[in-house]
């Protein structure tokens, strides 16, 4: 399973294969037409609590974690239709903070992973 973290302030290229945005909100100065989307999943985002709370403060992160982990243990649909996509290609989750290390999408794409590996 090939699962990627992009910022979609990127150019897509050919190598991102299914282009999912995990962000809760539309990022800021994109076109939908620009952003070339198979998907967007703003429910599988962090809620707004949540996002409010974490600010982007790198100090929060692993808590920040640790409660995005719990709202997605109920998003059970959702994570599945991501591992669906995942298994047919390459899949690619955008989102549009600067901290490509301490982001939403890196926590869903670990989750997404470990997944996996209880699976096998």
């Amino acid at each position: 399973m090939d699962i990627r973290c992009k910022r979609i302030y990127e150019h897509p290229a050919p190598l991102d294969g299914h282009r999912v945005l995990v962000d809760r909100l539309w990022p800021r100065g994109i076109r939908r037409t620009e952003a070339q989307l198979e998907l967007w999943l703003p429910e599988i985002a962090p809620s707004n609590e949540l996002r409010r709370w974490f600010a982007h403060e790198p100090q929060r992160f692993d808590e920040f974690t640790q409660r995005y982990r719990l709202e997605l243990a109920g998003q059970a649909e959702r994570l599945g239709q991501l591992r669906a996509l995942a298994e047919t290609g390459t899949l690619t989750l955008l989102y549009a903070t600067r901290d490509d290390r301490r982001n939403n999408a890196c926590v869903l794409a670990d989750q997404l992973r470990a997944s996996e590996c209880r699976k096998s």
